[in-house]
């Protein structure tokens, strides 16, 4: 309450322009910005080639999630969240995607949420992304979030309205207790979504108004586009590139800053072995 939080420290040197952001767009659904990111995927294939000699398997959404991980590290107003018209800045990096039990319709969904220091490798990421997600895989297995999902939605319709209002009251003003923090995967610093899994392309997910989530990523199916190879002798060849539709709250830092902070993330996806080294130190945000 009065501005203190579990999840997060709040900023006091916002910029007046920014500031007065979040009392124009109210909700993140209003302040969402849409952007496709165009990566080509040759640095990436080439990582996995290279690993999998090396018996070690990884996938796009490893390295994906990796990448997020040092740009976040890297580029602290990324990880900043508008609650109550208030700036904050994340304790944690966090990342929260959805397991499906197995690629049936019938399937149960679950969601897991990883919280990371920021220095990770990718190899140590990978390591923890395919440890919960082995753990949460069967279709026996219950998180706690699955077990809080259960318990809200056990009680009848009109008093699930009731409690879920209740809920967001207390996270606009600080006073949600942190165990329910903790479960929530909507209190976190990115939320994605592997469209890739079932072959479909990319898409723009909306960011959702509970919780504390200001980004959304989407990563679609790679796609084979025309390249020009020799402009003298007409040859044409062909690029594999995957596209990833984000979602931004525009209200957490200006244009430029977002710009700058995608070349970094498409940086690393480029060329994955810029993430096999620990970062040695979080950049902290402002005050």
């Amino acid at each position: 309450m009065f501005g203190l939080r579990s999840d997060g420290k709040r900023i006091k040197t916002i910029d007046p322009i920014t500031k007065i952001m979040p009392h124009i767009m109210k909700e993140r659904n209003d302040a969402h910005v849409l952007a496709p990111m165009e990566v080509e995927c040759d640095g990436m294939d080439e990582f996995i080639f290279k690993e999998r000699h090396l018996g070690r398997r990884f996938t796009y959404m490893d390295i994906i999630v990796a990448a997020m991980v040092r740009t976040l590290a890297l580029r602290p107003k990324l990880n900043r969240f508008v609650v109550n018209g208030r700036f904050y800045k994340r304790n944690d990096i966090q990342i929260s995607f959805v397991v499906k039990k197995a690629l049936k319709d019938t399937a149960e969904e679950t969601t897991i949420k990883l919280t990371f220091k920021g220095t990770e490798t990718v190899y140590e990421i990978r390591e923890m992304m395919e440890k919960e997600i082995l753990a949460n895989s069967s279709t026996s297995a219950e998180n706690d979030t699955d077990k809080l999902a259960k318990t809200l939605t056990a009680i009848p319709n009109f008093v699930i309205k009731f409690v879920v209002n209740l809920l967001m009251w207390a996270d606009r003003h600080g006073i949600l207790p942190r165990a329910i923090i903790d479960v929530s995967p909507f209190h976190t610093s990115l939320f994605l979504t592997n469209m890739k899994s079932i072959k479909m392309g990319y898409v723009y997910h909306h960011i959702y108004n509970f919780g504390t989530c200001s980004i959304f990523l989407s990563m679609g199916k790679e796609r084979y586009v025309p390249v020009v190879v020799d402009a003298d002798e007409g040859k044409i060849g062909a690029k594999k590139i995957l596209v990833i539709g984000g979602a931004v709250d525009e209200r957490i830092t200006d244009g430029l800053y977002n710009s700058n902070s995608i070349r970094e993330f498409v940086k690393y996806l480029g060329n994955p072995s810029l993430l096999e080294t620990a970062l040695e130190k979080r950049e902290e945000d402002q005050k």
